[in-house]
């Protein structure tokens, strides 16, 4: 027993420093040598572990990203009131002025996911629950009569996708936009999507 919680502690030291080299560094400058220096410990453990330095670096987004739905599910724990509070609660947590585990390694995955279909699957599937979660809320606030809204599923891609956009401007683009532009910004289109 006490061997395999050895065994996790290792894989998870080994996925901790994958995703700082990853968002300090980038995705296709990462060497499991690298990986291996950070920690002091032998290549031959990384492949031991994980087989190939991809199953590497998608282990690594799954907990970096599984650690983001944990902070979802929290943050609509702790939300209380109107639909409308916790999908903005949400679209903030989701959003670059939220805590989401670094818009950076979001940024870099996706570049990733055009040469690594393994990465591109499993980006795809978690990004997919983040966005489930802003459809539920929609479509129960349109039900309630909150909002008004004919597709949900669209308002959702349309408000996550100006997210991500932002994202891209703000960490990429080194702040072409500010985080006051960006909140206001989505506050409107909130308003304009859902007819407040």
């Amino acid at each position: 027993m006490r061997q395999r919680k050895e065994t996790k502690d290792r894989r998870n030291e080994i996925l901790t420093a994958t995703l700082e080299l990853i968002t300090e560094d980038g995705i296709d400058r990462l060497r499991a040598l690298d990986i291996a220096e950070a920690l002091g410990i032998s290549t031959a453990l990384i492949f031991y572990h994980f087989k190939t330095l991809e199953n590497v670096v998608v282990s690594a987004f799954e907990l970096a990203a599984e650690h983001d739905l944990v902070n979802l599910d929290a943050v609509l724990e702790r939300t209380d009131g109107s639909v409308e509070n916790r999908l903005r609660a949400v679209l903030n947590e989701y959003g670059p002025t939220g805590r989401a585990v670094g818009w950076r390694l979001w940024i870099e995955t996706w570049s990733a996911c055009l040469r690594q279909p393994a990465l591109r699957e499993v980006t795809h599937r978690l990004d997919m629950r983040w966005r489930e979660v802003v459809i539920e809320l929609i479509a129960e606030g349109v039900e309630c009569g909150d909002f008004r809204a004919d597709d949900p599923r669209g308002a959702t891609w349309r408000l996550t996708a100006m997210l991500d956009g932002f994202a891209v401007q703000l960490v990429a683009l080194d702040g072409a936009v500010s985080r006051d532009d960006v909140a206001a910004w989505v506050d409107r289109a909130i308003r304009t999507e859902l007819q407040l």
